[in-house]
């Protein structure tokens, strides 16, 4: 993680969480960036899970308790398409609830409130023990984790980086048709090279509903076309682990930069993608390019080494680095990137956020209730400095679950 935009320490992590249950409160005085505008003197009016109104400050009842903002700025609730894991721990290493739980209570500290664990090249069991436990953690659960993205195993060996070879393979119709089984409430997202897949098993799971996304992949721009036309409708952390875009062989960078309605995954850690790159990016892709964060088990830790794919990656400098410089997963949050997109890719703040809210939400097509701040939409809000990039406080359902010490005393009536 950088120095300059980071999360809060945590001595600022005992805020109680605070029960506001089914009487509607309102969250006041902050400048709230709902996805299509930037409001101020507005509040958000909010009852158990849900935002059911945004209206002008002076409208609200003098009855009515409110959430103090402090002048903060008030976003959607952040999301992460490709999550390996934070807080010390992996998603491949221990595919639990447990797992999951440090994965979310890591992410509100950095104004992530929903995510897609994410389970690299591994076995058939492991891939089929990841979707019964997203299956039932859903149930419980389904704003906190909206899926699985399995990021391979049906990878090019060549662009591996640091997924374990061993367990690289060609897709096998039995196990493509289990993930289809699923379904995207349970896969929501399935990373693979789509010149060493069929283009019938592409198919089949786009027609799934499961967004196909190409990546690790040696494709020729020729190739990458044709994964499109079969259902291909994203890239995964661009530029990264991919066929590059060359003057006479465009490869799969240049096949996404000519196609404008499939999304693009870009880790903004100044690491992966050089920063004009980002910029670049953003100007092609306008609204299809999405902030993911690539993380890994430092997140939120001092952790100094950790396991990926059978080998140690260690922490160094910023970046995650096997002992052969191989990246490793990222040790980034989302609000480092959104800040990092506004202070070193000349990106506006409004844009970053969507970046990191609407865009990915749109991806695999849960926008009619996240990554806004609407009427009807869940009440996932995160509350941070944007001029540091700090995260003050995430409310998560509707309840301030993580606050840097200043917002619960301030929960009142007038």
């Amino acid at each position: 993680m950088s120095s300059e935009f980071a999360i809060q320490s945590t001595a600022e992590l005992s805020a109680p969480t605070v029960e506001v249950g089914q009487r509607p409160y309102a969250l006041t005085h902050c400048t709230l960036y709902t996805g299509h505008q930037i409001l101020q003197n507005h509040a958000l009016v909010i009852a158990g899970s849900t935002i059911i109104d945004l209206v002008p400050e002076a409208q609200l009842s003098p009855e009515m308790p409110r959430l103090d903002g402090q002048g903060w700025a008030a976003a959607p609730g952040f999301i992460d398409l490709q999550l390996n894991g934070c807080g010390g721990v992996m998603f491949n290493d221990a595919i639990t609830a447990d797992t999951l739980d440090t994965m979310h209570r890591t992410n509100l500290q950095s104004g992530t409130t929903s995510f897609l664990p994410t389970l690299i090249t591994t076995t058939d069991g492991a891939m089929v023990e990841a979707i019964a436990l997203v299956t039932e953690y859903r149930r419980h659960f389904p704003h906190r984790v909206l899926g699985l993205h399995l990021e391979g195993p049906y990878l090019s060996p060549s662009r591996g980086g640091i997924h374990n070879k061993t367990y690289i393979r060609p897709a096998d119709q039995a196990m493509v048709n289990r993930i289809a089984q699923a379904g995207p409430e349970v896969v929501r997202l399935i990373t693979l090279a789509p010149e060493r897949v069929a283009p019938e098993h592409i198919q089949q799971l786009a027609q799934a509903g499961i967004l196909v996304s190409a990546g690790h992949s040696e494709a020729s721009f020729e190739a990458a076309m044709a994964g499109f036309e079969a259902g291909v409708g994203m890239v995964t952390h661009l530029f990264n682990a991919m066929s590059p875009w060359q003057g006479r062989s465009p490869g799969l960078v240049g096949a996404v930069f000519s196609q404008a309605d499939v999304y693009a995954g870009i880790i903004a850690d100044g690491h992966h993608v050089h920063y004009g790159s980002v910029s670049l990016a953003q100007r092609i892709k306008q609204d299809h390019l999405v902030l993911v964060t690539d993380a890994t088990p430092p997140v939120g830790t001092t952790l100094e080494s950790f396991m990926i794919g059978g080998q140690p990656v260690f922490y160094r400098d910023g970046r995650c680095v096997s002992a052969d410089g191989t990246l490793g997963g990222a040790a980034l949050t989302l609000i480092e990137a959104v800040g990092n997109c506004v202070h070193h890719a000349g990106i506006s703040l409004a844009e970053a956020l969507r970046m990191a809210t609407l865009y990915p939400a749109r991806a695999i097509a849960i926008d009619h209730y996240l990554g806004q701040l609407l009427a009807g939409y869940q009440a996932n809000i995160t509350l941070f400095d944007p001029e540091r990039f700090t995260v003050k406080g995430v409310i998560d359902q509707g309840v301030l679950a993580w606050g840097s010490g200043d917002l619960e005393p301030s929960l009142r009536t007038t």
